[in-house]
């Protein structure tokens, strides 16, 4: 009875507030607007023809062999590399939480590994892959003698995904098993049991439903997943690459609209599970943290063989990161390794790297504090208001989450090009440097969302009561109290949009004109055509920048944040 009068209390004070309700009637119209529209226009599109509601669009792409070959493709991937995602990802967490590591070199290689994938384009390693093990790769051709292996296809694209996905579900399973009460797994050791049985039958109970989470968000990463199978693909068609090709190639837009569709509907199945049914499971079975210190493990049995495992898995990630600025040094990978800067000094003068980098910059940092700000609102809504839109706000904003980059950018073209907004303001988004904003912004909502949110659950209502009672308006407290409370979240937010930003193709390569280009697309364009000098060169710059972006705000986190740096893993 007391929380409905609290409950309708709040409400009242909402009313009575036309900033939070101008606030709340705006994100409505945008997340509206620029999320659930292009997705219903897909469905739209799918099911009406000029005679009504039809299947006929399905079943002219269900009747096509590739595309029905497509399906299998992606499945068979995202399996594969959800189960060997998360069980890679296992193994680094419980090295990292049980097993005590004699050297800082073994911390600092985790701590590489986790943050290299987040960083660094998402072709990087596909890039290196096809350098190092392809036809004029440098392991295959130069150290193995082999000159006919091929990197193109099934395994190419699993491995691929594998190692640039992992470091995903080693973040995820590494705070499960930190919040693992010790005594439980002692108490079973001194009742006699090995410490396989123990993990068998205490540990990995415990960690199953964020074991299955782990799974199942790499799974969504997978099938999602755009730039790898485009590079390294080959022939083997995955949905997203046959999406893209129906729509670029056949000029389908019908047709690509309702692949689409089917690709949508596997993403949101699988995150429906993942975010409301494993995700609160694990919550429930680990409630709370450890209450004593954990015994880390010593024997040499168990920790050499381990350690060495993990430390040769992670050496040889980094070295496939090394290995594409080497890439853009040599003469000509595969047959002239002299170094020169040639593909640096042509990323200039010949393929207009200046103004490739400058949109690329431009827009991301324009997209990035919108977002972080954004974010933040939306988190406050969530955590401190009540009010009838606060479910649909919380549900469409995360949303995005599970929207392939292909599926909205199709969405965007098919709702902005024509759809309701044929004509006016919003239609004269379409083909300009907004619709590309708007896009970075919508893909990276969920990431900060779900970081200022577990950021404002920690601070206590009364704070910003008191403010209230003080007489300051809504902004005002959101301006100087909550804001200053959280502002490692919105820094934190901030960097990572612009990260995400910069390095983002699946959503974008659909919607960009001649009149802007792209970081990203350029190193696709020139991956495909195989002039990889150029395309490591892109590649390169890249990471250099984005590096210099984490390390220039963990800077302004230590001096003027309240904790000392920006952990990109957990957002």
């Amino acid at each position: 009875m007391a929380k409905s009068q609290s409950a309708s209390l709040d409400r009242k004070k909402l009313m009575a507030d036309p900033i939070m309700m101008t606030t709340i009637v705006l994100l409505v119209a945008f997340l509206t607007i620029f999320i659930l529209y292009p997705l219903a226009i897909l469905l739209v599109d799918s099911f009406i023809s000029d005679n009504g509601l039809t299947l006929d669009i399905f079943k002219r792409v269900m009747a096509l062999s590739n595309f029905r070959r497509a399906i299998t493709n992606t499945l068979k991937v995202g399996f594969l590399v959800g189960i060997a995602s998360a069980l890679i990802g296992l193994l680094f967490a419980y090295v990292e939480v049980y097993v005590k590591l004699r050297t800082r070199f073994m911390e600092g290689l985790f701590k590489a590994v986790s943050m290299l994938p987040v960083v660094s384009p998402p072709f990087v390693l596909s890039l290196s892959m096809i350098m190092l093990f392809g036809k004029a790769g440098i392991i295959t051709r130069f150290l193995l003698k082999i000159y006919d292996n091929s990197v193109y296809g099934f395994w190419g694209i699993a491995i691929v995904q594998t190692l640039t996905f992992f470091p995903v579900c080693y973040m995820m399973l590494k705070g499960l098993l930190k919040n693992i009460d010790p005594s439980l797994e002692e108490a079973a050791r001194d009742m006699g049991a090995s410490r396989f049985k123990v993990f068998m039958t205490v540990t990995l109970p415990l960690i199953l439903p964020g074991l299955g989470n782990a799974f199942l968000v790499t799974f969504i990463e997978s099938i999602a997943d755009f730039a790898n199978p485009m590079i390294i693909g080959g022939s083997y068609d995955t949905l997203a690459t046959t999406i893209y090709l129906q729509i670029t190639g056949a000029y389908d837009k019908e047709g690509a609209a309702a692949m689409a569709v089917v690709l949508l509907a596997i993403t949101l199945v699988m995150f429906i599970v993942q975010k409301y049914y494993l995700e609160a499971k694990s919550t429930a079975t680990l409630s709370g943290k450890a209450s004593r210190e954990r015994m880390l493990i010593t024997d040499k049995s168990v920790t050499i063989p381990l350690t060495i495992l993990c430390s040769a898995l992670a050496i040889f990630v980094i070295l496939m990161y090394i290995c594409v600025p080497f890439g853009a040094m040599f003469k000509t990978w595969g047959y002239d390794f002299h170094l020169t800067f040639k593909w640096f000094g042509q990323v200039f003068t010949k393929y207009k790297g200046l103004k490739a980098f400058k949109d690329s910059f431009v827009l991301s940092l324009i997209s990035a504090p919108i977002t972080a700000l954004l974010s933040m609102i939306i988190s406050y809504l969530v955590v401190k208001r009540n009010f009838k839109t606060k479910g649909f706000i919380e549900a469409v904003s995360m949303l995005a989450m599970a929207v392939p980059g292909t599926v909205l950018g199709i969405g965007y073209i098919r709702g902005f090009s024509g759809g309701l907004f044929g004509t006016g303001i919003l239609q004269g988004l379409y083909g300009t440097g907004a619709i590309l904003v708007i896009v970075f912004i919508v893909r990276s909502l969920p990431t900060g969302t779900r970081s200022g949110i577990s950021a404002l659950r920690q601070i206590d209502k009364s704070i910003e009561e008191s403010a209230y009672d003080m007489g300051a308006d809504s902004l005002k407290v959101f301006m100087t109290v909550t804001l200053p409370l959280i502002k490692d979240s919105f820094l934190s937010g901030f960097v990572t949009s612009f990260v995400r930003s910069i390095t983002a193709i699946s959503a974008i390569i659909l919607l960009v004109t001649p009149s802007y280009l792209l970081i990203t697309v350029q190193i696709n364009e020139f991956a495909e055509k195989g002039s990889f000098g150029i395309a490591c060169a892109f590649a390169t710059i890249l990471i250099i920048i984005t590096y210099s972006s984490v390390i220039l705000m963990n800077i302004v986190m230590k001096y003027f944040g309240t904790s000392r740096k920006v952990n990109l893993e957990e957002n």
